[in-house]
């Protein structure tokens, strides 16, 4: 998919984000890529990785440290322009839009949108290609909530590339996909100029997928680095309280790790 916006870096210096000061759950993170790299976040559950994608795309404020997009304070852009530089693919997906396909992929142009006038061709044809891109364009007209957990997921990914954005982040992005259409959006995310920053539960897609991976764990980010500098046999082991072999796989970049319950 040919997008017309260039990636930009993405950078976080002593971040810290919780409910209250004295209960962070994201704490001393610093890491730092350049325009069209690709970050994959791992950790067991309750490591912090949603709360980070939250200080990342300005859902929450940092009490500690600060974001930088493309060399500018995140935190001291106005709420439009933020929208503009960043897609955001949650999990939470909403049980009832009720709206067409084609409706919710066309909100993503909503901070592209000027004056009181009614969508543009430009708005149609950047909605007509993100449908196509993610094999939506038969769906179009169907409503949003008569759709399948994956096709949802899908409308979703479109809307967020409809927006143009520098940075796509997404939370858990193959959740609800099955394996073809796994493959199928990490693949398009590869092929775009964006910067993408995503959480993945599956380090084998997590090692194939990213440039780099920061391996999360109580709140910390405990490495940071190309997934085959992070992601070796012993920190996922220790990272995840299972045994881990990595097996080196000829032809592949990425090795593959098979895991089973470690025992005392």
């Amino acid at each position: 998919m040919s997008c017309s916006a260039t990636g930009a870096s993405l950078s976080a210096s002593n971040l810290g984000w919780g409910p209250r000061p004295d209960l962070l759950l994201v704490r001393d993170v610093n890491f730092s890529i350049t325009a069209g790299e690709r970050l994959a976040i791992v950790g067991p559950n309750g490591a912090g990785k949603t709360s980070l994608l939250r200080c990342l795309y300005r859902g929450v404020a940092p009490v500690e440290g600060r974001v930088m997009v493309g060399g500018e304070d995140l935190g001291r852009m106005s709420p439009r322009d933020s929208a503009r530089r960043i897609g955001v693919v949650l999990q939470e997906m909403p049980a009832d839009f009720p709206f067409s396909v084609r409706d919710v992929v066309m909100m993503g142009r909503i901070p592209r949108r000027t004056g009181l006038g009614g969508w543009s061709d430009v708005d149609r044809a950047k909605v007509a290609h993100s449908l196509e891109h993610l094999d939506l364009t038969h769906l179009a007209s169907r409503q949003f909530s008569t759709l399948s957990g994956g096709e949802k997921q899908r409308v979703l990914v479109a809307r967020a590339l409809s927006q143009e954005p520098e940075i796509v982040i997404l939370d858990e992005p193959t959740n609800h996909l099955d394996i073809r259409h796994q493959l199928e959006i990490l693949d398009l995310l590869k092929g775009l100029s964006l910067t993408v920053v995503t959480t993945l539960h599956d380090i084998n897609l997590a090692g194939e997928f990213a440039t780099h991976v920061a391996l999360m764990q109580a709140g910390r980010m405990v490495a940071f680095g190309r997934p085959d500098h992070v992601l070796t046999s012993q920190a996922v082991s220790t990272t995840f309280g299972v045994d881990a072999i990595c097996h080196p796989v000829p032809g592949l970049s990425a090795s593959r790790f098979s895991f089973s319950l470690a025992t005392s």
